[in-house]
């Protein structure tokens, strides 16, 4: 909403400095700073209110170091992520920008689910919390809702680079003398890492059946949307399990996805870095910056001892937004780099329960591969300290950041 006042102050009276609202860095910045200020200032008195209405955790006994001192705690702090990530969104960012619409709907969806989910177990005295079907058709329904608005929104186009080798027609010559595109075009062109000609179209898979299949490519962008969305935010859930650990992990995440809308959304960037233009999706960056800000903020009442827990009202928003984000800047082939935390988090699960499954029924008792699953449990069931398990994950996370963002390069 400030977008749209500043910019009208400008055009009509020139108040000086109202041009700033006009420039990304600044604005990012601003979110930013609202969010950090949000999360801290209000998360005190959301950890208050939720002390106060008992929304306290209830801790299994898996016989972990420090496990016991932690029932009690605040959960559904996920609540206060939401919260310092839409207030200055809406304040900020551009509201008719299908980017952020698409993230604010997929904020309030995931939130509500996650919601749904923690009130059954504090509320209802249920331990299990929402029913997991319950859980996989909200994923699959914003899957569908995201694929397809990606898919069919006129505002979701790309511009491709020029090359000489191709017909002068419909060109349109932008200002920079080596940048040459065509016009905006809806397509189902993807990024993928480490190979030279790094775009991957998904229409690909089914047109090599029958040429005249292209008009069902939605469906194949439906379904790969719907698997990112659900396989991350599982991810984030499960990584959710010791002090710090999510938060942290998911705001070197965001920053990253940052890095590569600002840079999809710039012409220069794009064309120097040699990676797909994108119009409009720059506007990303705001969303981010106030997601970024806000996950820092958590993590001021959420680092060991943690004094408010996340819940899954947190973790499945968290990663319903990384995952959107990933498909809307078209780096969704990076995921499994950029969220390595989250991968093997949820390898770990898998491989437990297949391997425990599977002996069992070939020697009659279950063997395990892990001491136990996820992978953090397994470090502090070798005597790890939780904050020293958290701070190893993130500079792994940190890592892996780095590797994703070289691969703009690496061909």
């Amino acid at each position: 909403m400030l977008y749209y006042l500043f910019e009208y102050l400008e055009n009509q009276y020139q108040i000086p400095g109202a041009s700033l609202f006009g420039f990304l860095t600044f604005r990012a910045a601003f979110a930013i700073i609202l969010s950090l200020l949000f999360s801290t200032i209000f998360g005190k008195r959301i950890i208050k209110f939720l002390q106060k209405k008992q929304v306290g955790e209830t801790i299994r006994d898996l016989g972990l170091e420090g496990q016991k001192e932690k029932s009690g705690t605040p959960t559904m702090g996920g609540i206060i992520i939401i919260f310092a990530t839409i207030v200055p969104v809406i304040l900020i960012a551009k509201l008719d920008n299908i980017y952020i619409i698409l993230l604010i709907i997929t904020t309030l969806w995931m939130g509500v689910i996650g919601f749904v989910d923690d009130y059954i177990k504090k509320f209802k005295n249920d331990k299990n919390g929402l029913k997991g079907r319950f859980k996989i058709i909200g994923q699959v329904g914003l899957g569908i809702i995201v694929g397809l608005t990606l898919f069919f929104n006129s505002d979701v186009t790309i511009k491709e680079k020029f090359s000489t080798n191709k017909p002068y027609k419909n060109i349109n010559i932008l200002s920079s003398p080596s940048s040459q595109f065509y016009s905006e075009t809806k397509s189902t062109k993807t990024t993928i890492p480490f190979f030279k000609e790094n775009e991957f179209d998904y229409a690909d898979l089914i047109t090599w059946v029958n040429p005249d299949l292209e008009s069902y490519a939605w469906i194949v962008f439906v379904l790969v949307s719907i698997f990112i969305i659900t396989a991350v935010s599982n991810g984030a859930n499960l990584t959710d399990g010791i002090d710090g650990l999510a938060a942290g992990s998911s705001a070197i995440i965001a920053l990253t996805l940052g890095i590569f809308a600002w840079v999809s959304g710039n012409i220069i960037f794009s064309d120097y870095l040699n990676i797909m233009y994108i119009p409009r999706v720059e506007e990303i960056t705001i969303f981010i910056a106030a997601f970024v800000g806000a996950l820092i903020g958590f993590l001021w009442y959420n680092t060991f001892p943690a004094q408010i827990f996340m819940g899954d009202t947190g973790s499945l928003t968290i990663g319903g937004i990384i995952a959107v984000i990933a498909i809307a800047v078209r780096k969704e082939w990076l995921i499994p780099l950029l969220c390595g935390i989250f991968l093997v988090e949820n390898l770990s699960v898998v491989l437990q329960v297949g391997y425990f499954k599977y002996t069992k029924r070939k020697y009659g008792t279950g063997r395990r591969i892990f001491k136990m699953s996820p992978l953090h449990h397994h470090f502090q069931k070798l005597g790890y300290h939780e904050s020293k398990i958290v701070t190893r994950f993130w500079i792994v996370g940190i890592l892996l950041a780095v590797l994703t963002i070289v691969t703009l390069k690496i061909r």
